[in-house]
């Protein structure tokens, strides 16, 4: 669960009715109930109503996912269109710029669990809803937040893209690897290489991706990157071979970590080096496949770290994304 993103391109109502069938269709594999797939159904429905209604058309990211052994689902809504000067204001009930009831955003938000809008003038907007088949009660913080978007190529079934991973209590461990080329091929030695990452004890990320090397050969090959955090040293310590963008963000300074030149599963380098970063509180681990350009920028999204990760592994798709190749953004935060 989680893997990867459904896309849904919404841009005009012959298509809602296909929309919301399919959504219904995987909340029902989700385990979700009657009362709440009614609910889920309220939610996709004023989501796809808003995007034609108010943001000239856009894109919404589905997939499944779980959180503490419970499941749920999790949407995200993407437009280009004229965005917002005060999203909270719109949430209120009775609020409205196009003439309506002003309930939609009111109504999501009560029906889902977690419910952000982020939005600029100009720049359009990005709804975030999670909805799970239970009620969860009260819940711990997170020791750490990660967010990933990870989409197939436009036209495409299979995603040659994946995110893994895991937690211990001593570590946390992050794959983000990238099959070559695109579809069922690319799939096949990204999902193998996604398998023997999380079946890996090793906590050196030089030795993961030399032993990956060796267990992915039989592919076609991918290029990928691992990033361990220490919780005892507090740091992160990261190696990657290929084309995938790793970036510390933080308070005080951002830095790009260099990976190495090769494909793991055909060419790795006989010389890979781990590269330590200390962690700070406010730090962001941002990794991205190249499906996304690789001089993306932050600055103007203003005020966009206050919100939940998924709103800015979003983000930066929207604004950055290719969309002629498979897309992942992976971002984490250590609480």
């Amino acid at each position: 669960m989680g893997n990867r993103h459904y896309v849904y391109k919404v841009e005009d109502r012959s298509y809602f009715a296909i929309i919301k069938k399919e959504i219904h269709a995987l909340a029902v594999t989700a385990g979700f109930g009657q009362r709440r797939l009614a609910e889920v159904d309220i939610v996709v429905a004023e989501i796809v109503s808003n995007l034609v209604k108010h943001g000239g058309g856009g894109e919404l990211l589905v997939k499944t996912l779980e959180d503490e052994g419970t499941k749920g689902i999790e949407l995200i809504s993407i437009d280009s269109g004229p965005g917002m000067t005060d999203p909270g204001k719109m949430l209120a009930d009775g609020v409205s710029t196009r003439n309506t009831l002003g309930h939609g955003l009111g109504a999501m938000k009560r029906l889902s669990d977690l419910f952000q809008i982020y939005s600029q003038p100009g720049w359009g907007t990005i709804v975030l809803s999670r909805l799970f088949e239970k009620e969860r009660g009260y819940k711990k913080p997170a020791l750490a937040e990660i967010r990933s978007v990870v989409v197939p190529k436009p036209g495409e079934t299979a995603c040659g893209d994946g995110f893994w991973y895991k937690q211990t209590t001593e570590h946390l461990k992050i794959f983000l690897g990238d099959g070559l080329g695109h579809g069922e091929p690319a799939a096949a030695a990204v999902a193998q290489a996604g398998n023997y990452f999380m079946q890996s004890h090793e906590t050196d990320p030089v030795e993961i991706i030399r032993e990956m090397n060796q267990a992915v050969r039989k592919s076609r090959g991918l290029v990928g990157a691992v990033a361990i955090y220490s919780r005892k040293e507090r740091q992160w310590s990261i190696c990657g071979v290929g084309n995938i963008a790793t970036r510390i963000t933080g308070p005080s300074f951002g830095k790009s970590y260099m990976a190495y030149n090769g494909i793991i599963g055909l060419n790795v380098p006989r010389t890979l080096n781990t590269q330590t970063i200390v962690h700070e509180k406010g730090q962001q681990l941002i990794l991205c496949s190249d499906g996304i350009r690789s001089r993306w920028d932050l600055t103007k999204l203003t005020g966009i770290l206050r919100c939940d990760l998924s709103i800015l592994t979003a983000a930066i798709y929207k604004d950055f994304g290719r969309h002629s190749d498979d897309m992942s953004v992976a971002v984490c935060k250590i609480n």
